[in-house]
């Protein structure tokens, strides 16, 4: 394992870290309030699952990424990579412009995806 693989694999950890953060505030804060309303029962069910789409997704990438940087083909770690990256980039530029640079979430991401194209670049 070199350079570019462990960039991988802090890229993951950073990923998936901030995703289960993500998802306890998520729940606390958006979905158990939300779910507290009087809502019909079509949105009770899927109001979770939107909203916590975005932890999935960033900690099955993150988990991802640490299993890619075990890989040989060039391929697979770049399919992960870019897979990876773009929805990191998609959520640190949404957290960035949402808080007005006053979240620690965009900055996270940011790094992750920096991480990410170190990664890919060996």
């Amino acid at each position: 394992m070199n350079g570019h693989d462990i960039s991988l694999v802090v890229a993951g950890v950073i990923g998936s870290g901030v995703a289960i953060v993500h998802g306890a505030l998520t729940q606390r804060l958006l979905v158990k309030p939300t779910l507290e309303l009087s809502i019909p029962s079509l949105a009770r069910k899927l109001i979770p699952g939107l909203l916590q789409f975005s932890t999935f997704n960033w900690f099955v990438s993150g988990i991802a990424l640490v299993a890619v940087a075990f890989a040989h083909e060039w391929e697979t770690k770049f399919a992960v990579g870019v897979l990876a990256a773009s929805s990191y980039l998609f959520g640190a530029l949404g957290n960035l412009w949402a808080t007005g640079g006053r979240h620690y979430g965009w900055m996270l991401y940011g790094v992750a995806v920096l991480a990410i194209i170190y990664g890919l670049s060996g």
